[in-house]
């Protein structure tokens, strides 16, 4: 196994050691085509290879020592200002993108417990050499640090659907993805109805409701989150709304009053009878009042069906609505800045 600092780079290589797994013979050598691989163990072709490293030289004054592993969302991250031979420093500054981050002071370090993408940027220090230093302020060349995102924000999802029937099952998953090279990390996820708790934090994804009921209707959410909860991340809202009986009754009326009509008649006709000619009531006749009009109790169940999925269509087209303002705000945005000029 192969191990070096990182320095500012004066001239940048990958060195790799490999050993025949089957004898003990092993060398070492310079690969180009392994620049830019995953920093992970692998196997190929019958040899073990170990993690490759950058081994970068440099002949100036100072240095700026930066991790040599990718960096994520809740790593610590510790950068060192290193002066030639070890030289005792004075008056240390640290800067990010051109800003200091604190007062000159001994401290040849700096350090960010735990690292957000925030924290990304062009990193550079600069001290004073005491004795037997040239004793003038010298500065280290830029260093370039990226913070990874760890995982993006989780989407909640429902299975079979987000308007599932009532006393059916519904299940829902709270989807994120972490890097190949952090998949060893584990996240516990919770989940979450109209702000409160439906399932504490446990590692399963999923939070299964066997039977729906109306009571199940509401805006839910989960979260993601590391073991040591560093880093967190919450999903958007969905909304589950459970369908009653009452929204699948009227097919099967509307279907019962067809068959009835298309149904031959087995009864035998009658002739017809003479309709006797109907008296036209008058509003001057004081005897004379409107008959009462009962409402049909199937139609009436109809009516309540249509006007619920009315209601569920105008929050559909709702959403539309914001949709397409959010992408004529966008657009307007890409036309005001005009495309891009790439030297």
């Amino acid at each position: 196994t192969l191990a070096a600092g990182c320095h500012a780079a004066a001239r940048f290589e990958t060195l790799q050691c490999e050993r025949p797994v089957s004898t003990q013979d092993g060398i070492c050598h310079i690969d180009e085509d392994l620049r830019g691989q995953r920093e992970a163990d692998f196997q190929l072709k019958g040899y073990t290879f170990s993690q490759p490293f950058h081994l970068i030289v440099s002949y100036d004054w100072l240095i700026l020592q930066s991790p040599a592993k990718p960096i994520f969302e809740g790593d610590p991250l510790v950068l060192r200002c290193q002066a030639w031979q070890d030289w005792p420093l004075a008056q240390v500054t640290f800067y990010r993108d051109g800003s200091a981050l604190g007062p000159p002071g001994p401290n040849r370090e700096f350090s960010i417990a735990v690292a957000k993408e925030a924290d990304s940027g062009h990193y550079h220090c600069s001290g004073i050499f005491r004795s037997p230093g040239p004793g003038s302020p010298e500065t280290a060349s830029s260093v370039t640090i990226t913070v990874q995102e760890l995982f993006p924000a989780p989407v909640l999802r429902a299975t079979p659907s987000a308007k599932p029937k009532e006393g059916g099952p519904v299940t829902l998953s709270c989807q994120t993805k972490l890097p190949l090279q952090r998949s060893a990390t584990r996240l516990l996820f919770s989940f979450y109805k109209d702000g409160k708790t439906v399932r504490s934090t446990g590692l399963s994804s999923e939070f299964q409701i066997l039977k729906a009921s109306e009571a199940h209707s509401g805006s839910y959410w989960c979260e993601a989150a590391t073991e040591d909860k560093q880093v967190w991340k919450q999903s958007s809202k969905l909304e589950i709304r459970v369908q009653g009986p009452s929204s699948s009754a009227a097919s099967p009326t509307l279907n019962s009053a067809s068959q009835k009509s298309a149904a031959p008649e087995t009864t035998p006709k009658e002739p017809p009878k003479p309709v006797p000619p109907l008296s036209t009531p008058s509003s001057e006749d004081p005897g004379f009042s409107p008959p009462l009009q009962v409402p049909d109790p199937h139609l009436y169940h109809q009516m309540g069906a249509l006007l619920k999925q009315l209601q569920d269509m105008r929050a559909l087209l709702g959403h539309l609505v914001m949709e397409l303002r959010n992408l004529s705000f966008h657009l307007k945005l890409e036309t005001t800045k005009g495309p891009a000029k790439y030297e």
